[in-house]
């Protein structure tokens, strides 16, 4: 549980990061498409996408972005290549959400299988346990009649005893 809320802290953070740059990547795209991409370069999107571009090491990408003097946009290859950029994050984007939803899935059905197990071990703890305590009590049982059974003999074999005696004593009386 603990690994699963840790892989789901780092997918929500993975994720809520990739949709802010595919949403910085999008908004890049109108705004130049629309001819505005003076006015971009001005806003804390155009930085975010800077740090995405490097990050994909896309280098006309970053230098339209940093405004260098040596650089003259060609918007259209700008477009195309915020269009790919957006595309591949997009897919990556998709494929993580992919993984985490098995990763969900996969750890529900373990703590299914491991909810059953648990249940099953803890009835046959609580059946053994029952049996111990029964067996216990016939234990029990078992010395309280050997005890009687013992205070019994006794009592036959001083009867017996007795009884010889008296046997023996009536015999010389009787002949």
């Amino acid at each position: 549980s603990a690994l699963r809320e840790k892989e789901a802290a780092a997918y929500a953070k993975a994720s809520t990061e990739d949709a802010a740059n595919i949403k910085a990547c999008a908004e890049a795209t109108v705004a130049i498409e629309k001819g505005m991409a003076g006015a971009f370069l001005q806003t804390p999107i155009a930085s975010v996408l800077l740090r995405v571009a490097k990050e994909r090491q896309q280098d006309e990408l970053v230098s339209f972005l940093s405004q260098g003097s040596e650089y003259a946009p060609s918007s259209g290859e700008i477009v195309g290549i915020l269009k790919t950029m957006h595309d591949e994050m997009t897919a990556e984007f998709n494929e993580e959400k992919k993984a985490e939803d098995a990763a969900i899935k996969a750890y529900d059905e373990r703590m299914a299988d491991k909810t059953r197990e648990v249940n099953a071990l803890t009835k046959a703890i609580e059946e053994k346990m029952t049996r111990s305590g029964e067996l216990a009590v016939a234990i029990v049982e078992m010395k309280n009649d050997l005890g009687d059974t013992a205070a019994a003999l006794i009592e036959d074999k001083q009867f017996l005893a007795d009884l010889e005696k008296n046997c023996a004593k009536k015999s010389a009386e009787w002949e």
